[in-house]
C-alpha cells in the first residue's frame, strides 16, 4: 500500500504541474508576454519530473506513506499540506538553480503548486476512504490484550475498536491492582491478573499486548517483555503523559553551581509568540466574516426558542490567571445557576434549552469566542479558560493545574478534540493541556483545529 500511495502521489503532482503548463500558456486565461522554448511541453514534462521526485522525498520524510493510516483524515491535513508546500519551495529552489540553462516560469510553479495541494488532498482523501471500507470490511488482523482495567484503559480499547485501519479485536484485559475496575470494564471482560499472563497469552492467542497502567516495576516489565517474545506477541505500553513532562528539564550555571530548572515553554520565545498571535488574528478574522450570517440566524432561533439575551457573558481565567469576560451563545435557561450555583454540564442537562444541546453538541455556542481571539483575552488553540470558582478549587487538589495558565486559553484546545471537557476527569486533562503546551507549534495548533470540525463527543 505504501508504494501505491507513493506512485498516486507522485501522478497526482507531475498531472499539476503539467496542467499548469497548460493554464500558462495554452488557456489563454493568462498573458503570455513572452514565448515558451520550442517543445515546450517537453520541456516542462522533465522539470515536473524532477518535481514530482522531490516531493515524493518530502512526502516520505514527512511520514506521509507510513500505512496503516491511524486517526481521522483531518488530522492529516495540516502534515500534507506543509508537505505540498516544502515541496514546491524544493521545486522553485530546483528551477532557479538551472535557470542559465532552462528558463520555467515562476507563475506556472506557483499555479502549479496551488493545483497540487488540492490534487493530493482530494487523492489522499479518496485513497483514505478506499483502505478505510477495505478494512473495516476486513477480518480482524490483531488480537489484543490490555494490561490495567484503569479508566486509560477503558479509553484504549475505545479506540482500538473506533480506529478500523488497525484491525484489532481486543479480547479483554488483565487486572495490574485491587481497585475496582473503571466505567465500562465488566468482570467478563477481565481475564484474570498479571499472574494469568502466560497462561492467558497463550489460550487466547494474543498478537499484541498493550500495557496501559503505570504502576508496574522493572522486574514485571523484563517479564512482560519474555512472555511476548515466547508468544511472538508485539509489547507496546502507552506512556504516562505526566511523567514524561516532569522530565523536560534544563541545567542552568549560576557561576561553579549548577542549577536544574523547568525547561522553558515554546511560547516563552517572543517569536513563537509572535507567529501564534499571527494566526490568531488572521484566522479569528476570516472566521468571523465566514460565520457573521450564521450567528445572526441562531440568534433570531435562539430568542425565539427562550426569553433571555443571546449572549451569555461568564468570567473566566486567562494567561496568568488574568479575568476576563467571555462570550458564548446562550444554551441555558437564564437562571440556570440560580440554584445550583457554578456546576459543570453533564448529559441529559435540564437547564439546557432545546436550541442549546444542538449548539452545544455541534460546538456553535463558542463561535462569539472568536471575538475573544480577536481581542486577544483567547487563542485560537489552548488550554480551554476554566472559571475563577474552579481555578480556586483545582489549584489546590489538582498537582501542576495552575502551568496551564502559562500560556492563552483557547477556543478549542488537544483535551478537547480528544473528548476531555465537561463533566471529565480533570488530571486527565491536564496531561494534554501541558503536553500541547510542551509540544507547541504551528502545525499541531492546525492539527488540533481540523479535529475541532468533528470533536463532538462530551459535548453536553
Amino acid at each position: 500500500m505504501s508504494v501505491l500511495a507513493a506512485l498516486v502521489d507522485g501522478v497526482a503532482v507531475f498531472g499539476s504541474f503539467m496542467l499548469a503548463t497548460w493554464m500558462r500558456f495554452d488557456s489563454g486565461w493568462f498573458a503570455v508576454t513572452r514565448l515558451p522554448p520550442q517543445h515546450y511541453y517537453q520541456h516542462y514534462a522533465w522539470g515536473a519530473l524532477v518535481a514530482t521526485f522531490g516531493y515524493l522525498v518530502v512526502f516520505y520524510a514527512l511520514n506521509l506513506f507510513v500505512r496503516p493510516q491511524t486517526g481521522s483524515f483531518a488530522s492529516k491535513i495540516p502534515r500534507m499540506i506543509r508537505g505540498c508546500v516544502i515541496g514546491l519551495v524544493t521545486a522553485m529552489v530546483m528551477a532557479f538553480a538551472v535557470q542559465n540553462d532552462l528558463e520555467y516560469s515562476r507563475l506556472a510553479l506557483f499555479i502549479g503548486g496551488a493545483i497540487c495541494i488540492l490534487t493530493v488532498l482530494l487523492e489522499r482523501y479518496l485513497a483514505f476512504r478506499v483502505e478505510w471500507n477495505v478494512a473495516r470490511h476486513a477480518a480482524p488482523a490483531n488480537r489484543v490484550l490490555i494490561l490495567g482495567t484503569d479508566r486509560m484503559a477503558f479509553r484504549l480499547r475505545r479506540t482500538l475498536q473506533r480506529e478500523a485501519m488497525l484491525r484489532a479485536h481486543v479480547v479483554g484485559f488483565l487486572r495490574t491492582r485491587e481497585a475496582a475496575p473503571a466505567t465500562g470494564i465488566s468482570e467478563e471482560d477481565i481475564h484474570g491478573s498479571l499472574d494469568d499472563l502466560e497462561t492467558v497469552m497463550r489460550k487466547l492467542r494474543i498478537d499484541r499486548l498493550i500495557v496501559a497502567d503505570d504502576c508496574l516495576n522493572g522486574e514485571q516489565m523484563m517479564q512482560l517483555i519474555v512472555v511476548c517474545e515466547q508468544n511472538l506477541a508485539e509489547l507496546n505500553v502507552v506512556p504516562d503523559l505526566f511523567r514524561m513532562m516532569t522530565v523536560s528539564m534544563d541545567v542552568h550555571a549560576l557561576n561553579d553551581i549548577p542549577l536544574l530548572g523547568m525547561k522553558r515553554w515554546p511560547l516563552d520565545a517572543i517569536w513563537n509568540r509572535m507567529l501564534k498571535r499571527m494566526e490568531d488574528v488572521v484566522g479569528s478574522l476570516l472566521a468571523l466574516v465566514v460565520v457573521s450570517p450564521l450567528l445572526l440566524i441562531l440568534a433570531a432561533v435562539i430568542k425565539l426558542d427562550s426569553r433571555g439575551p443571546v449572549l451569555y457573558v461568564q468570567e473566566r481565567c486567562g494567561r496568568q490567571g488574568r479575568i476576563f469576560r467571555l462570550y458564548k451563545l446562550r444554551t441555558m435557561r437564564a437562571d440556570a445557576e440560580k440554584e445550583t450555583g457554578p456546576v459543570f454540564a453533564a448529559a441529559g442537562d435540564a437547564r439546557r434549552t432545546r436550541v442549546g444541546g444542538f449548539l452545544r453538541k455541534y460546538n456553535l455556542d463558542e463561535l462569539p469566542q472568536l471575538w475573544n481571539v480577536l481581542r486577544g483575552d483567547m487563542s485560537l488553540v489552548g488550554p480551554r479558560p476554566e472559571r475563577p470558582h474552579f481555578v480556586e478549587k483545582f489549584k489546590e487538589d489538582v498537582s501542576r493545574y495552575m502551568w496551564r495558565h502559562v500560556s492563552k486559553p483557547g477556543l478549542t484546545g488537544w483535551a478537547q478534540v480528544n473528548g476531555l471537557r465537561g463533566d471529565t476527569s480533570i488530571e486527565e486533562r491536564i496531561k494534554y493541556d501541558l503536553y500541547y503546551l510542551e509540544n507547541w507549534s504551528l502545525s499541531f495548533d492546525f492539527k488540533v483545529l481540523a479535529r475541532t470540525l468533528f470533536a463532538y463527543e462530551n459535548a453536553y
